[in-house]
């Protein structure tokens, strides 16, 4: 029987860690859970969420975050998928609506547009990208992206068009989000995945993970002008505040690449524990956050110093993939 002292003792360190300040959010895929860590790495809370969420992106105003519940845990996974985008309260670390998006399956890439706060989604069942404004929770525009398998997505230059990964037909549609058209279609590389945009909107840097390259995409001719040998299997991939050197991470690799941007020439790796999923940076750019799903960890890499700092362990059964921080 438990004593009323036990299940003080319990309420009392539930809420010392709720007390906590959370660190940064992790989607955990296996679980099915958006859980909540200090910067130490401890666990603090967890929400539920549908089943094998994939990615996730802050509202405008940080307020939210938006994680998109796929249903299957490998993109090349057979089967009907989830249908949902779960939306947490980050102050109060609550599920506080779930979107529905009806007959449009496995939703997975996920941006937030910059002007108008609506949700820009790839779904991979049927294969397209959705407009949904995330205030009436519902799905505005279905776009065709004239490929199969659309998987990450990335604003063009002003946010008026949305490069879209095709990845089972290794290209990149150009979506016009006003009009709905196609206004190009890319040829790039085996199964392109994630990519990042230079601030003065010219450049494009885009990972082909079958191909073990990068795609270097003007964005005024809409032509991909060259390329940058890397590591076994580039998904996902940032650039550095100063804009000098692309970090990206190399999912059969079990690394993260580096490349300098000027001479487009990898310079060097670094070793982690697992397969990376997922990338994602602090603000400044000094440290790089990775989950490694089969091994339920996450591990925190140096750029400046390209070594790993920290690695952090979730249960068992977690999956950890996208991370986000919360500053």
């Amino acid at each position: 029987m438990i004593s009323a002292r036990m299940t003080m003792l319990a309420v009392t360190g539930a809420a010392a860690l709720l007390a906590q300040e959370p660190y940064m959010a992790v989607v955990e895929k296996k679980a099915g859970m958006l859980a909540f860590y200090s910067e130490e790495g401890k666990r603090l809370s967890e929400i539920k969420v549908g089943t094998y969420p994939h990615e996730m992106a802050f509202s405008r105003d940080r307020k939210l975050l938006y994680v998109t519940d796929n249903g299957l845990v490998w993109m090349t996974d057979k089967g009907e998928g989830d249908k949902t985008i779960s939306v947490i309260e980050v102050a109060t670390r609550k599920k506080v609506h779930v979107i529905d998006l009806g007959n449009h399956r496995r939703p997975h890439g996920l941006l937030v547009h910059p002007k108008t706060g609506q949700l820009v989604v790839t779904i991979e069942n049927p294969y397209g990208l959705l407009i949904v404004d995330p205030a009436a929770r519902k799905v505005l525009r279905k776009y065709d992206t004239r490929g199969e398998s659309p998987h990450m997505v990335l604003f063009g230059p002003r946010a008026e068009t949305a490069y879209v990964s095709n990845s089972n037909s290794g290209t990149v549609a150009i979506v016009n989000l006003a009009s709905g058209n196609v206004e190009a279609i890319l040829n790039t590389g085996k199964n392109p995945q994630g990519g990042v945009m230079t601030r003065d909107g010219k450049t494009i840097f885009l990972t082909n993970t079958a191909s073990n390259k990068i795609s270097v995409i003007d964005t005024a001719k809409r032509e991909v002008v060259g390329e940058i040998e890397t590591g076994n299997g580039p998904a996902r991939i940032l650039l550095t505040p100063d804009e000098s050197t692309l970090v990206y991470n190399l999912q059969p690799g079990e690394g993260v690449g580096f490349a300098d941007v000027k001479t487009r020439k990898q310079t060097g790796e670094v070793r982690i524990p697992g397969r990376p999923l997922s990338l994602s940076c602090s603000r400044d750019g000094q440290l790089a956050f990775l989950g490694l799903q089969d091994a339920d960890k996450i591990a925190v890499v140096s750029v400046p110093e390209r070594k790993v700092v920290r690695v952090i362990t979730t249960p068992a059964g977690a999956g950890p993939d996208t991370i986000m921080r919360l500053d």
